[in-house]
């Protein structure tokens, strides 16, 4: 037998094999427990992490279009038949619908709340489905200007009663302008709006209401047909910075238009940073826990002093015993991190199975196996276990020679 199995051979005795003192073996195991548990927790909270970016996703799937067009001169976007005609015309593009976003003061009762009003025309729904949202009441017809759907949280806060036509609320925008103020109207336009339907709301569309766009240019004394932005729906969402390109060289630099990802660039750089947090902070867990396989080392070399005068009697080198101990390392982190990879991939089908552990009362953590954090775990795992094992597993040649 070559020498290096006989190294390998000796340290899977020495792992499986009952010690000398149960000190060794309870050092051993806890060495083993305690890279199977890091492995675990890392593994399942990137597995969470990786539902709730799928989720966020999901979020603001809708939120943004493939491209969204905006004036570059101010608010409202110049030449605006110019710019439908366009996009009209553009084969690529599936459906475009003109917006319009400001703040507005909402009241019902004598019970008032600062919101956001997005304006919208009828092509809004085959951009963004918000409709099939709607979880009380319907969407609008558009038959009535001032017919809306709000946002769950608001409405509630509000407790506007829904399709009822009789108790309505009001809407209240400042009017722009100088001059002496000698009545309410001089200060505020205003209109009443009938809440059809209500939507669920999340980070991006809290506190919203969608209504009609006439109806928000009115608040705002905008001409007809005004647009604050266009958001475009195109065939092929992969070609959008190709189709960009080529909508900015037809529209000129009066406007300017976005892709999905650039008007979530800020979102997908908070979530790309918090990830790499995730995995320096587990990182750590993972080179803390290691201290426990640096122990494991010692101990079993102390332990199995008497053995490596005779293995050396017998022909083996410093350079055999510490390949010896440094196999038993890597035995104990194999094993550590194969066994966390399985715990917590049974944990988190269990939870994507039945949602036993809940974010909110009616919302389960999210959890996505993703196949590249087995990846990464184990890279991580390995890469400290293996250079522990192998910095500890060094022997003090002088102590075995003066005790031979």
């Amino acid at each position: 037998m070559a020498k290096g199995n006989t190294a390998f051979y000796i340290a899977r005795r020495y792992l499986i094999a009952k010690k000398g003192s149960q000190a060794v073996s309870f050092i051993t195991g806890l060495a083993a427990f305690a890279m199977m548990v890091a492995v675990a927790a890392m593994f399942i909270i990137i597995s969470v992490f990786s539902g709730l970016e799928d989720l966020n996703k999901d979020f603001i799937s809708n939120l943004h279009a493939d491209l969204t067009l905006k004036s570059t001169q101010g608010k409202v976007i110049p030449n605006i038949q110019k710019v439908t005609s366009t996009l009209k015309s553009e084969n690529e593009i599936s459906h475009f619908s003109k917006l319009i976003e400001e703040k507005v003061y909402i009241d019902y009762n004598n019970t008032g709340e600062i919101a956001y009003i997005r304006g919208v025309d009828s092509a809004y729904v085959k951009v963004n489905p918000i409709d099939k949202n709607i979880f009380y009441g319907s969407y609008p017809s558009f038959k009535f200007m001032n017919e809306v759907i709000m946002e769950a949280q608001l409405n509630n806060r509000l407790a506007i009663p829904v399709a009822n036509d009789v108790n309505v609320a009001t809407l209240f925008m400042p009017k722009p302008g100088k001059g002496i103020i000698n009545k309410e109207e001089d200060i505020f336009n205003k209109r009443d709006i009938y809440v059809t339907g209500i939507f669920p709301g999340n980070d991006q569309l809290n506190n919203y209401i969608i209504a009609p766009l006439e109806l928000t240019s009115e608040l705002l004394n905008l001409p007809k047909n005004s647009a604050y932005e266009i958001a475009i729906k195109l065939k092929n969402p992969e070609k959008a910075n190709a189709i960009k390109e080529d909508l900015q060289n037809k529209l000129g630099n009066q406007v300017t238009l976005k892709t999905k990802a650039e008007e979530n660039a800020a979102f997908w750089k908070m979530i790309n940073t918090e990830k790499l947090m995730i995995y320096l902070i587990f990182a750590l867990v993972i080179f803390i826990t290691t201290f426990n396989l640096a122990g494991a080392i010692i101990i079993l070399q102390l332990d199995k002093k008497d053995q490596a005068k005779s293995l050396i009697s017998l022909g083996f080198t410093i350079s055999d015993l510490r390949k010896t101990y440094f196999n038993t390392g890597l035995l104990i982190v194999l094993f550590g991190v194969i066994s966390g990879l399985i715990s917590g991939t049974i944990i988190c089908v269990v939870q994507i199975q039945t949602g036993v552990f809940k974010a909110t009362e009616t919302l389960p953590f999210p959890v996505k196996i993703f196949w590249p954090n087995y990846f990464y775990v184990a890279l991580i795992g390995l890469f400290f276990g293996i250079s522990v094992s192998w910095i500890f597993s060094k022997i003090n040649k002088e102590n075995i020679i003066e005790n031979n």
